[in-house]
């Protein structure tokens, strides 16, 4: 069972500082068929019928990611996340830290 917080932004910033420092770990994980280049993974968005990398991107060094296709963005993995398994923000962050076998 997990431990219930009652100050949600702690959960948030303690989760982000884990999932920052394995962010090269976790993309191929849960976004397969990717590609680093330079700073950034590239992929197709499984959300849509995109055939082509290019268009759908997280910059590894910020946590920025942007689908420039749709015009959709957020600043950390966890909004990635939750995006690619429209789930809810604090869903994608405990599913994040189960992937990479952490806990705060």
């Amino acid at each position: 069972m997990r431990k219930k917080y009652s100050y949600k932004k702690d959960i948030f910033q303690k989760g982000r500082a884990i999932l920052e420092r394995n962010h090269s770990s976790i993309l191929p994980r849960i976004l397969p068929g990717g590609k680093v280049i330079g700073n950034e993974y590239v992929a197709t968005n499984p959300n849509r019928a995109d055939k082509h990398l290019g268009s759908f991107k997280f910059n590894l060094r910020t946590g920025k990611w942007c689908e420039f296709a749709e015009g959709i963005g957020g600043n950390d993995i966890i909004s990635f996340y939750a995006y690619l398994s429209r789930k809810s923000q604090k869903e994608a962050l405990l599913e994040l830290l189960d992937i990479i076998g952490e806990r705060i």
